[in-house]
């Protein structure tokens, strides 16, 4: 049976976006038969919340988001991501880095390519050949690195279409753990995945640069075909960034809290996805109707008469 997954990191609560993406995947999951995982993805330690975890089951479920497996915690468990590491240590795949942000900043500063949302890593601690190891060892302080190769990856994403990126020209060779010897997110999304059976993908589209390092990962693990991958436009404020703080309190647990009904949130959703009335509807009602040919494909931007429209019947 295909598997997805909803994949929350505790940094926080859920805002709108979070639940438009997570809402359409579930949508998609059981129109299309598929098991839904639910993975909390707390390995971002810094970042990490007290209770954030909970917080964000609680609002998924209170939406009527359920789930066929899981909750599963990244932290519960790290040694299917250190076997990982060690694999690929001993076949030369990684190395360590010591380098430090400021000498990849000055790097990146003259190289002519990057991401807009990363330093691009240019070599300065990359071996001239691949160098197999005794294994992976987080003691010595050293970040780990994946060899990246030349040239574009190819992969075709079911909403977005087919896609060629280059990830040696926008990050080059990227971080598999970090410092502090905590796998990344690339290396554990990978692991997780093929371990779990998740072979849907359903996210947004600030990850489709992550798609090839993530299907260079599988091919270097060995771990069989990659998932099959749906990205999905962002809800993005006024200014056109990512939903955040900067806009407002966009908190979901924000408007339950101004007496706002599920129906209402699930509503407003909807008429960003494609369904035609803005009304209430439930997560079932939504997940007959959703149609992903008829989801738009520009950024949603988050207005002020969105937020007067959920608040319009609270109570």
């Amino acid at each position: 049976m295909p598997r997805t997954r909803l994949a929350p990191s505790p940094t926080g609560a859920l805002h709108l976006g979070n639940v438009r993406t997570f809402l359409v995947n579930w949508a998609m999951a059981r129109q299309g038969g598929w098991e839904v995982v639910l993975r909390i993805e707390d390995l971002d330690g810094p970042r990490i919340k007290e209770q954030a975890a909970r917080g964000v089951i609680d609002t998924l479920a209170w939406l009527g988001i359920d789930w066929d497996d899981g909750p599963h915690y990244q932290t519960a468990d790290l040694a299917p991501y250190h076997a990982a590491l060690d694999r690929l240590a001993k076949r030369g795949e990684i190395y360590p880095c010591r380098c430090s942000r400021s000498q990849i900043a000055e790097d990146a500063a003259s190289a002519p390519h990057g991401d807009q949302h990363e330093l691009r890593y240019t070599g300065r601690c990359r071996p001239a050949s691949p160098a197999p190891l005794d294994g992976w060892s987080p003691a010595d302080g050293a970040a780990w690195r994946l060899r990246v190769p030349e040239g574009k990856q190819h992969f075709v994403d079911q909403f977005c279409g087919p896609q060629s990126l280059s990830t040696d020209q926008t990050v080059g060779d990227f971080l598999v753990s970090t410092k502090a010897g905590t796998p990344s997110y690339q290396l554990a999304v990978v692991v997780d995945d093929a371990r779990q059976g998740v072979d849907q993908i359903v996210r947004g589209d600030d990850l489709l640069t992550s798609t090839p390092r993530q299907e260079l990962l599988y091919e270097r693990l060995e771990l069989g075909p990659p998932p099959t991958w749906t990205h999905l436009p962002l809800v993005v404020g006024p200014d056109g960034r990512r939903l955040a703080k900067r806009h407002g309190d966009t908190r979901v647990d924000s408007y339950r809290q101004e007496g706002v009904r599920p129906e209402r949130v699930v509503g407003l959703i909807a008429s960003w996805s494609g369904l035609a009335m803005r009304e209430e509807l439930s997560v079932a009602e939504f997940a007959a109707a959703f149609d992903l040919a008829r989801l738009p494909r520009d950024r949603v931007t988050f207005t002020a008469e969105d937020d007067a429209w959920l608040l319009e019947q609270s109570s």
